[in-house]
């Protein structure tokens, strides 16, 4: 699939529910209202889905929530789109969690052919991280991340940079990534939904400011590497561990974006940052051949866009887009 800037969408994350087990301050707002169930796609049309675009040339899956691992029977749908693996269609079969869950499903991933896992870990601080996500407790999702370092997974850590909340703590996360052998991506807060009483310009940290501090305590030599995605990474010489930096407010990324994001009511938005979407659940359910849900796909992807239109400041304190980001998994 080509989208019209010539790029080759090869990467779909798929959201695979809204709901999530922490209500993250930057994120969503405390009184979340989820969707109700009826509205959900089951697994199975999930696992078509996916299935769909990998028979379009997409080489990697990325199952994100909410929290993915939250949803009931997940590992089914892991299991069988490790198919995709086996017969060599599919690349890689991966998931960005909150850590939560990974004591419980961690050996399961790395049997089902996942090889690396993102976890979202904004401080080391226990109590600020209960802060941070209202109800999260640190020492669990570090017991996850050694599950899942135990059963092989790579893990990278993703951080959000928030002023006068972790700015502080960003260096010594570093330190502690490099000491277990992970790597780090740092990003800036996306104005995405209404997250409450918050404001997204207190919490904004641009990051080359993050970037200035860290090279107090670290030397970051540039490097050759490039995921296709939006992180620009440097090696860390002290650790050798790869560092990325996501910035979609202070450098817009968008000049090599390979990917589209599946919400799991089977909506399909071309751009993190732009309301345009397509409703591919219809298509789905209309017709037990794939033959319209491919076309939805491929006329999608004829609409997407150059690039998103974030912005914070003093005129921009609102949302860019309405839905939060556990909607389309960031």
């Amino acid at each position: 699939m080509i989208d019209p800037f010539g790029r080759h969408i090869s990467y779909l994350r798929v959201s695979v529910t809204d709901r999530c087990d922490f209500r993250c301050v930057y994120c969503m707002s405390e009184d979340m209202a989820f969707l109700p169930k009826a509205e959900i796609l089951s697994l199975e049309e999930l696992d078509r889905l996916c299935s769909a675009f990998v028979g379009l040339g997409v080489r990697k899956l990325r199952m994100t929530g909410g929290e993915p691992l939250v949803r009931r029977g997940i590992m089914q749908l892991f299991r069988s789109l490790s198919r995709h693996l086996k017969s060599g269609a599919l690349d890689e079969l991966t998931v960005t969690t909150n850590g939560s869950q990974l004591t419980k499903h961690a050996e399961e991933l790395a049997a089902c052919g996942v090889r690396r896992v993102n976890v979202s870990i904004d401080t080391l601080d226990p109590a600020k991280f209960t802060e941070i996500t209202r109800w999260g407790q640190l020492p669990k999702v570090l017991d996850g991340v050694a599950a899942a370092k135990a059963a092989g997974l790579k893990v990278k850590i993703n951080a959000v940079a928030l002023r006068g909340v972790n700015d502080e703590e960003l260096s010594e996360m570093v330190g502690w990534c490099g000491k277990h052998g992970h790597d780090m991506t740092i990003i800036e807060v996306m104005p995405m939904g209404d997250i409450g009483g918050e404001q997204r310009l207190d919490q904004y940290l641009p990051l080359s400011m993050v970037r200035t501090r860290l090279k107090r305590d670290w030397t970051l030599e540039e490097i050759d590497y490039r995921t296709g995605g939006p992180a620009r990474y440097v090696r860390v010489k002290e650790t050798g561990q790869k560092l990325g930096f996501i910035t979609p407010l202070t450098h817009n990324f968008c000049e090599s974006c390979n990917r589209v994001r599946l919400t799991c009511t089977g909506t399909l938005y071309m751009c993190l940052g732009q309301e345009d979407a397509a409703d591919l659940r219809a298509p789905l359910r209309a017709s037990e051949s794939d033959e319209a849900l491919v076309a939805a796909i491929r006329e999608a992807i004829s609409r997407k866009p150059k690039g998103h239109d974030f912005v914070i400041d003093r005129r921009h304190t609102g949302p860019a887009v309405s839905r939060h980001m556990s909607v389309t998994g960031g």
